[in-house]
C-alpha cells in the first residue's frame, strides 16, 4: 500500500503557530516569523526524506531548531528574555520563585541546558521528542535537564543548596 504524499500547505496550516512560538522562545518574536517561514521552506524541500519515525511535529521542530541556530550564528543574537506568563490561578505574592529571578537564572544557563528546559518544561515535549529535536540521545536530554535544574536551584535558592 503506497503512502499518501504529505501536503506541505496543510502541514504549515496545522503547525505554523507551534513553530512560530518555538522560534520566538529561541530568537525573539521579531525574527520568529522569518525563521518559521524558512522552517516550512526547508520542510518542503526535504519532505521526501520524512520517514515517519518521529511525529511530524517533532520533525518540524527539529528543522526549526536548526533554523534558529542558523539565525543566532548569522546575526550573533543573544537568547531572548523568556516571557513567563502570569497564571491567573496563582497569587503572585505566593509564588515560590520570583519571575524576574527565574528569568535571570535561565539567562545564565548554557544554550544546551536552556534548550532542554524549554523543550521539556515550556514546549511540553517528552524526552524522546526533545532528543529528536536536538539530535541527541534521550539520556543526554535527561542529563542536561538535571544539570540545568541544579544550576537553577543554586541560583534561585543559594541558602538551601549545599555546595
Amino acid at each position: 500500500m503506497a503512502k499518501e504524499p504529505l501536503d506541505i500547505t496543510e502541514i504549515a496550516r496545522g503547525h505554523y503557530d507551534l513553530v512560530f512560538r518555538f522560534c520566538a522562545r529561541r530568537i525573539g518574536a521579531d525574527s520568529a516569523a522569518d525563521a518559521a517561514q524558512e522552517t516550512f521552506l526547508t520542510a518542503q524541500r526535504v519532505i521526501g526524506k520524512y520517514r515517519g519515525d518521529a511525529p511530524l511535529k517533532t520533525w518540524l521542530l527539529g528543522i526549526a531548531h536548526n533554523e534558529c541556530r542558523r539565525v543566532v550564528r548569522k546575526h550573533k543574537l543573544d537568547p531572548p528574555t523568556l516571557e513567563l506568563r502570569d497564571d491567573p490561578s496563582t497569587n503572585p505574592e505566593s509564588s515560590w520563585v520570583d519571575r524576574q529571578a527565574l528569568t535571570d537564572a535561565m539567562a545564565k544557563l548554557s544554550q544546551e541546558h536552556r534548550d532542554a528546559v524549554i523543550l521539556i518544561e515550556l514546549d511540553g515535549l517528552t524526552y524522546e521528542e526533545a532528543a529528536v529535536v536536538l539530535g541527541v540521545p534521550p539520556g543526554t536530554v535527561k542529563s542536561r535537564l538535571h544539570y540545568a535544574f541544579v544550576i537553577l536551584r543554586r541560583a534561585l535558592f543559594p541558602a538551601e543548596v549545599k555546595a
